[in-house]
């Protein structure tokens, strides 16, 4: 009989900003695996399971002890922020998988910040846009660098995950004078802080006004395209309903 672990998106923790099967996936599991941060978003729902944690950056033995509680005969579920394949822990689960072949994987979807950072915003993201992690601990910072310059000479729409941390305080301020030598200084930008949890922020601004804003590692940073517009207090990265009036932009291709 195949053991199965639930690889669960928990948005931002809310219950309310949880999918259906993301609930269901905790409420079938007798043991839930995270990072404690994570963990303590659950509130008291989830109180009574069996709850395990590690450290940061010990992902690998987090991951490690899903599957050594799922030989066990657990139902077992490893939770992540916003969406477990973005940014999150499903493609470790998957690669640690490999020497557990008698245990299944389920991901479950979840809310990932840049759709509910964007919700709070406006409409950032309403055409082509990217997703860049100006975090380094895994990717080198020339890498980084190289994907800013491509977004921007792209004219992409950004949603920037990890703007800077305790570490990393003047990271967001580098990734701005990267853009900077590529985009106007007045580009319509903005960014959420804390979503969907307890002291919310949301600003909009200018990406020159950007490059000196204090922001942390619970902050989600849009950078709008050409045609993007502060509007009403809402950032608004525009569809292109203005220029296909003779198209029927409801369809699938």
């Amino acid at each position: 009989m195949k053991h199965k672990i639930y690889v669960v998106g928990i948005g931002p923790g809310r219950e309310d900003m949880m999918t259906g099967a993301a609930l269901e996936a905790l409420e079938q599991s007798d043991v839930i695996v995270g990072y404690h941060v994570y963990l303590d978003l659950l509130g008291e729902k989830f109180r009574k399971k069996e709850r395990i944690s590690t450290p940061m950056r010990q992902e690998k033995e987090r991951c490690i002890r899903c599957f050594e509680e799922a030989k066990k005969g657990k139902q077992v579920a490893m939770i992540c922020s916003g969406d477990a394949g973005i940014y999150g822990m499903a493609s470790l689960m998957y690669e640690i998988g490999k020497d557990y072949p008698e245990t299944e994987l389920e991901v479950i979807a979840g809310i990932t910040a840049a759709s509910s950072g964007a919700a709070l915003l406006g409409a950032p993201l309403n055409h082509d846009f990217c997703v860049i992690s100006l975090s380094d601990l895994l990717t080198p910072w020339e890498k980084i660098e190289k994907r800013l310059r491509a977004a921007a000479e792209g004219d992409f729409a950004m949603a920037i995950y990890n703007p800077s941390s305790r570490k990393r305080k003047d990271y967001l301020k580098r990734a701005c004078d990267i853009l900077l030598d590529i985009i106007e200084e007045d580009r319509p930008c903005g960014y959420v802080e804390n979503i969907g949890r307890e002291g919310t922020k949301v600003v909009t601004c200018t990406l020159k006004e950007l490059r000196n804003c204090e922001t942390n590692m619970f902050t989600t940073v849009f950078i709008g395209n050409s045609g993007s517009e502060i509007i009403n207090g809402k950032l608004i990265t525009k569809r292109g309903y203005q220029i296909e009036r003779n198209t029927d932009i409801c369809r699938d291709n």
